[in-house]
C-alpha cells in the first residue's frame, strides 16, 4: 500500500526536523551560533488522470486531474543569519560584531575560516587568537607590558604600554561579508568556510558601507529563541505521531483485506 511508504517519508523528515531543532537548543549558549531550520519539498506525483488532457472530440479538456503524491524529502537546512543579542563580558579581548560581517581566522593548513565568535585570547607570543589557538587574520601582537587594550568600532587596535602616555597602534581588524552568507559551510568550532554557493569574501574595515561595527568587551549570543524552538519541537512531534498513525491505519486496512481472503 502506497500510504505506508508515503507516511514513512514523513516520519523520516520529522525525525530530521527534530534533530535540527535539538541542535539549535543545544547551542543556545554558544557564542555567535546561527540557528538552522529544516526545509522540505514534496516528492514526485503519479498522474492517474493528467490535468489538461482532451476529454472529447470537441476539444474539451480535463480541468482538474488526479495526482497521488509519494511523500516528502528534505530540501535544505539553511542557517538564519540574523543578529544575536550582545552580552557584556568586561573582558578586553572579547569583540562583538554589530551588523554584517565575519572575523577572519587563519587555519593551520593555510585556509581562512570565518566566525562571528569574538571570544579571543592571546597565544604564547601575544598574538590575538581564538580559544583553539588559531590566529586572527590580522596577526595583531599585544606587547607583554601593555597595561590596557582598546579596539574601537572601526577595528583599530591600540594598546597603552607601561612608561608611555600615548597609545600604540597595533593594527587593524577587518571583516568579511558574503553575497550569500547562508551558503557558507559550517566546519564546527564556530567556524565557517567559503564555498561556491557563498561567493568570494568581500573584505573591508568595520563601519564601511555594508559592514557592521565592533563592540569591545561584548560577545554576540546565539540567535536561538527558546519559545520558538519548543513550539517547533511540539509541532514536529505531532507531525511524526500523525504519520505513525497513518502507518497504523494502513496496516489495519491491509490486515482487514487479508482476513477477507
Amino acid at each position: 500500500m502506497r500510504a505506508l511508504y508515503t507516511a514513512a517519508t514523513g516520519m523520516m523528515a520529522q525525525e530530521l526536523n527534530v534533530e535540527v531543532i535539538s541542535n539549535n537548543i543545544a547551542n543556545m549558549r554558544t557564542t555567535g551560533y546561527k540557528r538552522q531550520r529544516a526545509d522540505f519539498q514534496d516528492l514526485l506525483y503519479q498522474n492517474l488522470r493528467r490535468v489538461g488532457t482532451t476529454t472529447s472530440d470537441t476539444g474539451t479538456v480535463l480541468p482538474v486531474g488526479v495526482e497521488v503524491g509519494s511523500g516528502v524529502k528534505t530540501a535544505a537546512t539553511p542557517r538564519i543569519m540574523s543578529q544575536g543579542g550582545l552580552l557584556p563580558t568586561e573582558k578586553e579581548h572579547d569583540v562583538a560584531i554589530r551588523g554584517e560581517g565575519f572575523f577572519q581566522i587563519q587555519l593551520p593548513d593555510g585556509r581562512t575560516a570565518y566566525t562571528r565568535d569574538g571570544s579571543f585570547e592571546l597565544d604564547p607570543n601575544g598574538v590575538l587568537s581564538t580559544v583553539d589557538g588559531y590566529q586572527v587574520d590580522a596577526g595583531i601582537t599585544i606587547p607583554a607590558d601593555a597595561t590596557s587594550l582598546t579596539i574601537n568600532a572601526e577595528g583599530t587596535v591600540e594598546a597603552t604600554v607601561a612608561g608611555q602616555t600615548q597609545p600604540q597602534n597595533l593594527g587593524q581588524l577587518q571583516l568579511a561579508r558574503f553575497v550569500n552568507k547562508s551558503g557558507l559551510e559550517a566546519m564546527g568550532d564556530n567556524l565557517f568556510l567559503e564555498t561556491q554557493a557563498s561567493g568570494a569574501p568581500i573584505i573591508d574595515n568595520p563601519g564601511a558601507e555594508g559592514f557592521g561595527s565592533l563592540l569591545q568587551a561584548h560577545l554576540e549570543q546565539a540567535n536561538v529563541n527558546a519559545v520558538t524552538e519548543v513550539s517547533d519541537l511540539i509541532a514536529a512531534q505531532r507531525a511524526y505521531e500523525m504519520n505513525a498513525k497513518v502507518i497504523s491505519a494502513a496496516e489495519e486496512m491491509l490486515q482487514a483485506t487479508t482476513n477477507m481472503r
